[in-house]
């Protein structure tokens, strides 16, 4: 990691303790726990991000979780934040302008109602919906290239089960975050046709 690379995680960690107390942007209060439930638990994905997959979607990014971290670790990769609560894109925003963060596209919207320009390589979720539910929002922000990266607690078998016919899971990854209680897991998915 480099010192921008952390002081960047730094500063969007201060933003976040900051604005909370406003906003409302996470349950969790205590600094502490912020680091391991929030930003720990973001860079988990890390070693499973796509070195060729130059742009990315967060969906469902609330305060900017796995989304912000990634812009801040992967400077030469486009990445977009997603989500339809203005005070949470507001934030966003502020982090973006505030830590100078040029490769983060920030976008207050329906995640049907997004139409990118060009499908996303990669698709990534933290705890936003079912598998189904996931797949079937974002199909139309993809093609058979993207991953779809969906970022859970328990192992989600009985969502898998319901998983659209034409997306397949590529691999799984039970991920291991320091002082993180409960288990995480992370399911990367592919679009068959």
């Amino acid at each position: 990691m480099t010192e921008a690379q952390h002081n960047g995680l730094l500063g969007y960690l201060a933003l976040l303790i900051k604005w909370n107390k406003a906003y409302n942007l996470t349950a969790v209060r205590d600094p502490d726990e912020m680091v391991s439930r929030h930003l720990l638990d973001s860079l988990s994905i890390l070693p499973w991000i796509d070195p060729h997959a130059e742009r990315w979607l967060d969906v469902g990014s609330g305060g900017g979780m796995p989304g912000i971290p990634l812009a801040i670790m992967f400077p030469e990769k486009q990445i977009t934040t997603l989500d339809s609560n203005g005070k949470k894109t507001r934030f966003q925003t502020q982090v973006k302008l505030e830590l100078g963060l040029t490769n983060l596209q920030v976008v207050h919207s329906r995640v049907e109602q997004h139409q990118p320009a060009e499908p996303y390589h990669g698709i990534v979720s933290r705890a936003f919906s079912s598998l189904a539910d996931f797949t079937g929002w974002t199909r139309h922000l993809g093609d058979t290239q993207t991953h779809w990266l969906a970022m859970k607690g328990l192992h989600p078998s009985d969502e898998l089960v319901a998983l659209p016919p034409d997306f397949e899971m590529q691999s799984e990854q039970a991920l291991a975050v320091p002082g993180c209680q409960g288990q995480r897991h992370l399911l990367i998915l592919r679009r068959t046709a």
